[in-house]
């Protein structure tokens, strides 16, 4: 096997990860837009590929405007490993985070953050805005989007469809 046929595999091995780890954050998603939040869904996994926290946007249920997925996971896996420093840890995420969420992502030290949809209205990972590369940034987050994609946004859009049908 050459250099180039391993480094495939490898990242055919790292997609597959990534889609399962993924597909996981969808049926969160799911359960929140059943449950009348925006079907956003979030996962955390530590440096050995083992599950440590998950959670969907509670925002209606807590009456929390802090309650997305997100800060939910960052928040469970800092208490699972008892440090705020999740610099070993990936994030899985359907859909690109909001300013809020993104700032919290760069202060835990996340080492890779995975998420499914852009955002083109509140993304500030890579499309509205991008503050992990920002000057006042104290970490360089290292993030792979479009994830499932294309499932991601077509749950977001058909929940957003049938809201605005009632």
């Amino acid at each position: 096997m050459n250099l180039q046929t391993e480094q495939l595999f490898i990242g055919d091995f790292n997609y597959a990860i990534h889609k399962g780890w993924m597909t996981r954050a969808v049926e969160l998603a799911r359960a929140a837009g059943d449950a009348g939040e925006v079907p956003v869904g979030a996962v955390m996994v530590d440096g050995t590929g083992k599950l440590i926290a998950e959670a969907q946007n509670r925002r209606e249920r807590d009456c929390d405007p802090t309650a997305h997925a997100e800060i939910l996971a960052l928040r469970a896996a800092g208490k699972v490993l008892q440090d705020w420093h999740l610099n070993q840890c990936t994030l899985y995420v359907t859909l690109e985070p909001c300013p809020m969420c993104a700032g919290a992502i760069v202060q835990a030290r996340i080492g890779l953050l995975v998420y499914g949809a852009d955002d083109p209205k509140t993304g500030t990972i890579r499309t509205a805005a991008n503050i992990p590369d920002s000057a006042p940034s104290c970490h360089r987050l290292e993030v792979l989007g479009g994830i499932m994609e294309s499932v991601c946004r077509t749950q977001l859009l058909s929940w957003f469809e049938a809201r605005r049908k009632i």
